[in-house]
């Protein structure tokens, strides 16, 4: 055999047994998950994780440059390590991390502050630049303005459906800039922009979303394994054939997307999903709460917040199935512990009504940032809380409705638009709604002489015009629970 050839034969063998030994030239430094990026925001005062990979049983230290303490960390047979650093109070320093097994790897452009985690489907996937005849109100204006905002990151997670759970996923930080704020989610920098504003504190927010995305792709296959409509089974692949064909199916989005992320250190949970769970009202609170309850089990940080939001009125007049799934997002709240529901029931145009995706995510975000300004940050002085429906009893032809989060009153004394009345016919007519008192709204109906039920903006496509006196919209809401 020539010289060269058995040179380059024994260079490939040796190539392949470092491969199989899980090291190679690739990993003579230490590797690094994709989400710890230059630019990233690190959680404020606690112990934040930091991971990768190296090479077997070798030794990893990490320099933080707001710190003269050097942490130690040694990996595991298969290259694995993972560590805690101690952050410091958040401010608008630009900060760096040295991580080195011999060969240092830096991240610069670090900002410690407050990060929130964005999931769900389209809507929170939404960017700022839109979507194909779906735009963001006033979003040039705040692209064009975006570069003001310094202290706000935003990472971005590529969209990854796995069958099994994989340890890596691509998605970088990103500082925000006109260049780069149109990829950003509409709804999540509306949100990290009033946090900015009112903390005044660097926010970064990993959106991990997915359009179409049901819950139970949102949950591993062990549980999911235990619901009897869902078939593991079935691949959507064969019956769908395009290249979109994942948002439907289950665990994917948890194996691929969100599994990866768990060693991230964060303050909270963003969630704006639903619409692909529209006739499935009777499951999605206990799965809803299944996730949840996992989710803060993975990342191992205790009971963290999870703050959500209500479907937006979408379709038919006549149909109910949206309604359905909206009351259970409502319900979700007293299975969830440390839980908010926002409502979007007056952010829709009526030329969206066939709009999947409504164009103010403005308020949105403004809306879940009051639930964590108030619940989690106690900030004084906010209202978060849309008024909902506590009570009715009957006087006469009249309805009277008690409701909680009204302590002021409301937006109007009259023209209340929206409420049905039915009798005990069970056929639901307009009905004329008017204040009586604090808290209190009456309502009556020329066609119903013995209320029985009242209901406020319960069908697909219902805008109503009630909220309480900080602009909050009254909750879409049943006495009955008729089918």
């Amino acid at each position: 055999m020539p010289l060269k050839t058995l040179t380059y034969n024994m260079k490939k063998l040796i190539a392949v047994a470092l491969l199989a030994c899980g090291w190679g030239a690739a990993e003579a430094k230490v590797t690094l998950p994709e989400i710890l990026s230059d630019n990233m925001v690190l959680q404020q005062q606690t112990d934040v994780r930091l991971w990768g990979w190296a090479a077997p049983n070798g030794s990893i230290t990490v320099k933080p440059s707001w710190s003269d303490k050097v942490y130690r960390a040694q990996a595991d047979g298969e290259g694995r390590w993972i560590l805690s650093v101690a952050t410091p109070a958040a401010d608008y320093t630009a900060r760096s991390i040295e991580i080195s097994d011999g060969e240092p790897v830096v991240l610069k452009n670090i900002l410690i502050g407050e990060v929130w985690f964005c999931s769900g489907q389209s809507n929170m996937e939404m960017p700022l630049a839109g979507f194909d005849n779906c735009p963001i109100e006033g979003a040039n204006e705040v692209i064009a303005s975006s570069s003001q905002w310094k202290g706000i990151r935003v990472a971005t997670v590529e969209k990854n459906g796995q069958l099994k759970p994989v340890d890596r996923c691509k998605g970088v930080w990103k500082a925000s800039s006109p260049e780069n704020a149109p990829r950003f989610s509409a709804t999540a920098f509306f949100f990290a922009r009033m946090m900015n504003r009112v903390l005044d504190v660097p926010v970064g927010i990993i959106n991990c979303s997915w359009g179409g995305s049901k819950v139970e792709g949102w949950l591993p296959a062990e549980i999911v394994s235990q619901y009897p409509d869902v078939d593991l089974k079935r691949d959507i692949r064969k019956e769908e054939p395009h290249d979109w064909w994942h948002y439907l199916s289950p665990t994917l989005m948890y194996n691929g997307m969100l599994k990866p992320l768990q060693n991230y250190t964060i303050k909270g949970f963003l969630w704006y999903q639903g619409e692909s769970n529209v006739g499935s009202h009777k499951t999605y609170g206990e799965r809803l709460k299944t996730m949840v309850d996992l989710w803060r089990k993975e990342w191992g940080i205790g009971e963290l917040p999870f703050y959500f939001v209500e479907l937006a009125p979408y379709g038919s007049f006549e149909g109910t199935g949206s309604a359905l799934l909206r009351e259970a997002q409502y319900k979700a709240q007293s299975l969830i512990p440390n839980s908010a529901m926002i409502s979007t029931n007056d952010l829709v145009e009526p030329y969206e009504a066939w709009n999947i995706h409504p164009k103010d995510k403005k308020h949105v975000g403004e809306r879940l940032a009051y639930q964590a300004l108030v619940k989690t940050y106690h900030v004084g002085g906010i209202e978060a809380d849309s008024p909902a429906c506590k009570s009715m009893t009957v006087e006469g032809n009249a309805a009277m409705l008690d409701f909680v989060h009204a302590d002021n009153g409301f937006n109007r004394l009259k023209g209340m638009e929206g409420f049905e009345m039915a009798g005990e016919d069970r056929v639901f007519y307009p009905a004329q709604a008017e204040v009586a008192g604090k808290n209190r709204i009456k309502v009556t109906c020329d066609k119903v002489a013995k209320p029985v039920a009242v209901r406020y903006a319960f069908r697909d496509y219902f805008p109503g015009n009630v909220a309480n006196l900080r602009g909050l919209p009254l909750i879409p809401f049943r006495t009955d629970d008729w089918e």
